[in-house]
């Protein structure tokens, strides 16, 4: 894919995410301070899932709390995951069970937070694209040594 239809994608995503008003003030202003990375969510045959994400975080990611929206719902699992998100929210290894088995995604963003704190955000792009925004920059390294086609966002 390239970077033009890339970048295409990711800015319709983005869009919608607003209209819907995902993106709230408070986590924007703390994703706005974040580095990112972007890699296609298809690696030959292969793709990229939520839950394999979550096993790349390690220990990083097992004390977060998450919230996941998604932009269309395409399985009954999606309509648990926002109803444990709109309380408050689910540790790590109850979303992992949720994911699991195979979990394809579009257009879905899950936000890890350490407390009240925003320090993750994994965006999946209509099931072409992932975007990982973290505060701490050896969670990108660690993804980046998985996925060497990652870029810089």
């Amino acid at each position: 894919m390239s970077d033009g239809s890339c970048e295409l994608i990711r800015e319709m995503a983005y869009c919608s995410l607003e209209r819907r008003g995902r993106m709230a003030r408070d986590t924007a202003e703390a994703e706005a301070g974040m580095k990112g990375i972007t890699f296609p969510a298809w690696h030959g045959k292969h793709y990229v899932t939520l839950a394999e994400l979550l096993v790349r975080l390690g220990s990083f990611g097992l004390d977060l709390t998450w919230r996941v929206e998604f932009d269309e719902i395409v399985d009954p699992r999606c309509v648990e995951m926002e109803r444990r998100s709109a309380d408050a929210g689910m540790d790590t290894l109850t979303l992992l069970s949720l994911t699991t088995p195979f979990l394809q995604l579009i257009d879905a963003e899950a936000r890890g937070f350490a407390g009240d704190e925003l320090v993750l955000v994994l965006t999946e792009f209509d099931s072409s694209l992932w975007d990982v925004r973290a505060a701490d920059e050896r969670v990108l390294s660690e993804l980046r040594h998985h996925y060497p086609g990652a870029k810089d966002l």
